[in-house]
């Protein structure tokens, strides 16, 4: 207590040692040594004072030092994993699907995601089987390695055939869950196109994620079988409706599905971590779902190249004859521009297919283009959309000027497909077009009086005699988007 008083010599004797040398070292203690004239409980609280001040300094440099220490190891595994990627020899993350997994399916879930999954072993004698090239792609984490007779379960034997073609049939799936699949199985397992074909759908669409694209849940790779298991797309391609027998569709929801597909390829060129070419749009490979939602599919002749890269080679033709970019027919290297320029034919496909909506035809419009340009250079352009609805007549003029855009001969010219989204979705203005055409006298094109005739021998499947005075409204055409350059 403080009034206690301390009259023993010992304990002032004790403490004055104790304050000349508190450690033993020799060393004095900085408070006053000489004396003990004051409270010996300060003088006890100065000494722990300056043991806590010498802990807190050692506790904060503890602290700091293990920060430090864990961004070191961060940045370390990091840039190693970087590299590991970049060499393409990164650990293997493709995974088997047990049989009785299957079960454990969400439904409308990647496989890859919802399942418990196994090692990824390798059939007995596959080792010589696959390729460098699928070891490399091995490294993505999706999608899931199905087996033969997983798929032979899914497909009851292969039982029903959606579709078939020259790379393969299509036949319909069921997890047992419920979730309708699309299996694809290509023909000549062995065959080296076909399997360049797989590795490059495996390898492209394996890494991506948008509505606007088919889900990839699989794929079986194995020496007798090279399968592709997607989604299942309850109303075919957009083909069918443009050129089949299926009921005409509503012009708000094409119009959706130009937009929907425009937004997907986007994302293949503009937001994936490499630039992906799909090098064969078209109505056949923009593929509805039960609510007429577009999904890009099929990239079996898709390219990927890093996006430094401007340019990229490629072995032979690629694309489909009428929706084919004039550059994939010369030996030259290529940009992700031949998509633009397909996209541009699948929308001169569309507003034909609604212009001429009582012709039955399975072939794109190879006069549209030019029609439309005549039209437009004419002030004419409102007359082709006479028979949509009015409410609707400016979307349709908005389309095929994009598609002008979209189709010009020089790649460079073409427009940037985040361009084109926000052209078809009006949140900006339609530069006017320049002359698109190579082979063609764009004075003799403009000059024109509008003879119909002239234009119908171009493509005999046009409609003629558009009522002239039914819309006299020009079409407003101005330069305020520049277009993105490749």
């Amino acid at each position: 207590m403080r009034s206690f008083q301390y009259d023993s010599e010992e304990l002032n004797q004790a403490l004055q040692s104790l304050l000349k040398n508190p450690t033993g070292s020799g060393s004095s203690f900085p408070h006053s040594s000489d004396k003990l004239n004051g409270d010996p409980f300060i003088v006890f609280k100065n000494f722990a004072d300056s043991i806590n001040s010498r802990m807190d300094w050692a506790v904060s440099a503890s602290m700091i030092s293990g920060m430090v220490g864990t961004a070191a190891i961060v940045l370390i595994v990091y840039f190693l994993i970087d590299c590991l990627k970049k060499a393409g020899t990164a650990i293997p993350s493709y995974a088997r699907i047990a049989t009785n997994d299957l079960e454990k399916l969400p439904k409308d879930s990647s496989p890859s995601r919802a399942i418990s999954i196994v090692p990824p072993a390798i059939p007995p004698g596959h080792n010589q089987e696959v390729p460098d090239e699928f070891r490399t792609l091995e490294r993505f984490l999706k999608p899931t390695w199905f087996s033969s007779e997983q798929l032979a379960i899914c497909t009851g034997d292969y039982a029903t055939v959606l579709g078939c073609g020259t790379y393969g049939v299509v036949f319909k799936g069921e997890l047992p869950n419920g979730t309708l699949v699309a299996v694809k199985v290509l023909k000549n397992a062995h065959d080296k196109r076909m399997e360049e074909q797989f590795m490059a759908e495996v390898s492209s669409i394996g890494r991506t994620n948008h509505v606007n694209l088919v889900r990839l849940f699989g794929f079986c790779f194995n020496p007798t079988t090279r399968a592709l298991i997607y989604e299942y797309m309850e109303n075919g391609s957009l083909d069918r409706f443009l050129f089949g027998d299926k009921m005409a569709m509503d012009w708000r929801k094409m119009h959706e599905i130009a937009v929907g597909t425009a937004k997907g390829i986007a994302y293949l060129h503009e937001e994936c971590e490499q630039r992906i070419v799909h090098c064969d749009i078209k109505p056949g490979n923009i593929l509805l779902d039960w609510n007429l939602s577009p999904k890009v599919g099929d990239f079996g002749l898709a390219k990927l190249y890093s996006r430094e890269i401007s340019r990229i080679t490629m072995t032979g033709f690629r694309g489909t004859h009428g929706y084919a970019a004039p550059e994939m027919l010369k030996p030259y290297p290529v940009t992700y521009k031949c998509d633009v320029y397909s996209f541009g034919m699948v929308l001169f496909d569309i507003v034909g297919r609604m212009i001429n909506d009582n012709v039955n035809q399975s072939e794109p419009m190879p006069g549209l283009p030019m029609r439309t340009w005549h039209m437009s250079q004419n002030g004419k352009l409102l007359e082709m959309v006479c028979g949509f609805p009015e409410s609707e007549r400016e979307k349709a003029m908005r389309m095929l000027m994009v598609a002008l855009c979209c189709v010009h001969n020089k790649p460079e010219a073409r427009p940037a497909m985040s361009a084109v989204v926000k052209m078809l979705e009006g949140d900006v203005a339609i530069p006017t077009p320049e002359y698109p055409f190579e082979n063609a006298d764009p004075d003799k094109a403009s000059q024109s009086t509008g003879n119909e005739s002239e234009w119908d021998s171009d493509s005999s499947t046009l409609r003629t005699g558009y009522s002239g005075g039914c819309c006299s409204k020009p079409v407003k055409q101005t330069a305020e988007l520049e277009l993105a350059n490749g």
